[in-house]
């Protein structure tokens, strides 16, 4: 895409995040065509998200690791977006319903970083990762539909929109993870006190730091990197909940804890 395309739909897309608007399909001379123009529409739109107050980016969330958000989704392959230090929360978070347009969440297994993932070390796998996270997490990912039908909308102007995300609750960081088998955890999920179900974290891509090495290597392809201080989200073990007015949801992993989110 040419950099005046880019940046028309990252001004569509910002205004429509901004404004609490829903998004029709972009026209074709500025919609991007596949998730390499997504991302470059990305990160042009998170330029001007921070401008315009957001603030900084402080991590990431990875979309569509599991067979169950990929069969959901009918997307068959993960996509990533950036999350804001301002989207972000600590063990629970007690948000307005009506600051979103159409809002769900998604329950997953985080990591931070203690040091750069440097590009330069490509390719990365599960167990090369390793050594440069800092802490595990339980985490909910707040997801917003911001769009007419998101069913019919293009996977790649979804990604470009950060694939969804809206907030983050992350539980406290777990510094002795090496102990707990992630992808053995199981996940269980309940809505408004009842059970709406359970996952283990190796419904991630057969481990959930396989997603973290994916992400690795989809930056590196692009010059960038993750950091020291990052985390990243790394996928949903069940399918996405769209939450109604009211609705509270609490998420459990033994050895990582709890977080809950409600939207009043």
């Amino acid at each position: 895409m040419k950099a005046d395309a880019i940046d028309h739909a990252a001004t569509i897309i910002a205004d429509n995040r901004t404004d609490g608007t829903r998004l029709d399909t972009l026209d074709a001379d500025i919609r991007p065509a596949d998730l390499h123009d997504a991302y470059a529409v990305q990160e042009r739109l998170n330029e001007i998200l921070s401008a315009r107050g957001l603030g900084a980016r402080a991590g990431y969330k990875i979309g569509c690791t599991t067979p169950v958000m990929q069969e959901y989704m009918n997307i068959h392959e993960p996509a990533f977006g950036e999350v804001f230090a301002s989207a972000v929360h600590r063990n629970h978070a007690e948000l307005s319903f009506d600051d979103y347009v159409e809002p769900g969440v998604e329950a997953e297994i985080a990591v931070s970083l203690a040091r750069d993932i440097p590009a330069n070390g490509a390719p990365y796998d599960r167990e090369s990762v390793r050594e440069f996270i800092a802490a595990a997490m339980i985490s909910i990912e707040l997801v917003d539909a911001r769009y007419r039908d998101y069913r019919d909308l293009d996977t790649p102007t979804m990604a470009a929109d950060n694939f969804f995300n809206a907030a983050v609750v992350l539980g406290d960081p777990v510094e002795d993870w090496q102990g707990i088998d992630l992808a053995g955890a199981e996940a269980s999920i309940r809505l408004n006190g009842d059970a709406l179900g359970t996952g283990h974290g190796s419904l991630i891509m057969g481990h959930p730091l396989e997603a973290l090495a994916w992400l690795a290597n989809r930056l590196a392809e692009r010059g960038r990197h993750l950091r020291a201080g990052e985390f990243v989200t790394l996928g949903s073990v069940i399918a996405t909940h769209w939450v109604s007015k009211g609705d509270r949801i609490d998420h459990e992993i033994p050895g990582l804890g709890a977080v809950s989110i409600t939207l009043a």
